[in-house]
């Protein structure tokens, strides 16, 4: 297993009905989330949801993976260099 690493997850969600299937995910990954702050952009229907979290490259990834493929969702994520 890699080295834990800090990072922060960017998701858009530009559709309301894929909002169930991320929170599904979230939900699977909940160990490796620190924080979460999601906010609706009612003006253009979309929600944005950040997540601080600390895991191994592997598991963010599994993650970001999951996110990504679900249908009208945009996944960004930033991590710290290993140390």
């Amino acid at each position: 297993m890699s080295d834990k690493r800090l990072g922060v997850i960017g998701i858009v969600i530009d559709n309301r009905s894929s909002a169930a299937r991320i929170n599904e995910i979230l939900s699977e990954h909940a160990e490796i989330i620190l924080g979460r702050m999601g906010v609706p952009y009612r003006e253009k229907d979309v929600s944005v949801i950040s997540l601080i979290v600390d895991a191994d490259t592997d598991s963010i990834g599994s993650l970001t993976g999951k996110l990504g493929a679900v249908p009208h969702v945009t996944v960004k994520s930033a991590l710290t260099k290993p140390k």
